[in-house]
């Protein structure tokens, strides 16, 4: 079947996977996805509940990443608290269901999620009252192994979206694992119609953490969603002595990056041994450590990130 002209998506020109016809149309006869289709394919009856819950947050931004190992999560974490910090109001849901750290970042580990009349309710981290969700905080053991299929992670997360009580938010953050998996299909699929900002792509300085972020841009650009730029984290060393800055991995590739696929730079995070201290800890280095560098790069970060969305 002949692609949409002019689109680097794989749907064919006519798909009626999206609608009541999926798997059921004339177009669909021949098609090797028209079994899948038919299964699960049309509008999911739920889809306006999740529209109505997504319409009252004013900017939804997903956290990617190419390879684990960046820091994507801790990022995910301190930028949330980074926009609380400038009178926004934030919530987190943690789309990482087999490697949840969410809730030990925001310091919620161990408390237990309520479902109310209105819906599941988040956890509100002590830090800058940041509303929370995540599978880690619905296990009964938080060291339990997450063993599921790709229809469970995606029932799962389209509940985070669909029944969290968020209330009226300026900012969702949505951190999603690394790669490009069913989560992240689920989520862009389940926010399309609800006009999401865009993503966030967190890198390190390594051309081998580069090489990953080209496929997370093609990504991005095969679903339609925009990004609202990249940072480079680790991005060197801050002497806890001397506060001098030594770059220990190469330097600038998330820069040249950018410019290579025209797309918003939003700066650079250090290694500060205050941030890696209360990242571990579970604390806010807006908190603890305001003048350090790592918090004056986090909160630059995310004027650059407002900035953008609000253009």
């Amino acid at each position: 079947m002949k692609k949409t002209e002019g689109s680097e998506s794989a749907t064919a020109a006519g798909c009626p996977s999206e609608t009541e016809l999926a798997g059921k149309a004339d177009i669909c006869e021949g098609c090797p996805g028209q079994a899948l289709c038919k299964q699960q394919g049309g509008r999911d009856p739920d889809q306006d509940i999740l529209d109505t819950r997504m319409k009252a947050i004013k900017h939804k931004i997903l956290i990617l990443s190419g390879k684990g190992g960046v820091g994507k999560s801790s990022v995910a974490a301190c930028l949330s608290m980074a926009l609380a910090e400038l009178s926004h109001k934030v919530g987190v849901v943690d789309l990482d269901i087999c490697g949840p750290s969410i809730p030990k970042l925001l310091a919620v580990e161990g408390r237990e999620v309520i479902n109310s009349q209105w819906g599941w309710k988040p956890l509100i981290s002590p830090h800058h009252d940041v509303k929370v969700m995540s599978v880690g905080s619905l296990l009964e053991q938080s060291d339990n192994a997450v063993i599921w299929r790709g229809p469970r992670k995606t029932a799962l997360i389209r509940r985070f979206l669909k029944d969290t009580f968020w209330g009226r938010l300026d900012v969702l953050i949505c951190d999603t694992p690394p790669g490009t998996s069913d989560e992240h299909l689920t989520v862009v699929k389940a926010m399309k119609s609800t006009n999401p900002d865009g993503a966030v792509i967190v890198t390190t300085p390594q051309e081998v953490a580069i090489a990953t972020i080209r496929k997370e841009l093609n990504f991005c650009r095969k679903m339609g969603v925009p990004v609202i730029g990249i940072v480079e984290n680790m991005s060197g060393y801050v002497c806890p002595c001397c506060q001098e800055r030594t770059n220990i991995f190469s330097s600038g590739a998330g820069e040249r990056l950018a410019r290579e696929y025209s797309v918003p730079f939003l700066g650079r995070i250090p290694i500060d041994q205050h941030l890696v201290q209360c990242c571990e800890e579970g604390s806010s280095i807006f908190k603890s450590h305001p003048e350090s560098p790592a918090a004056s790069a986090l909160l630059q970060v995310a004027q650059a990130v407002m900035g953008e969305v609000t253009r």
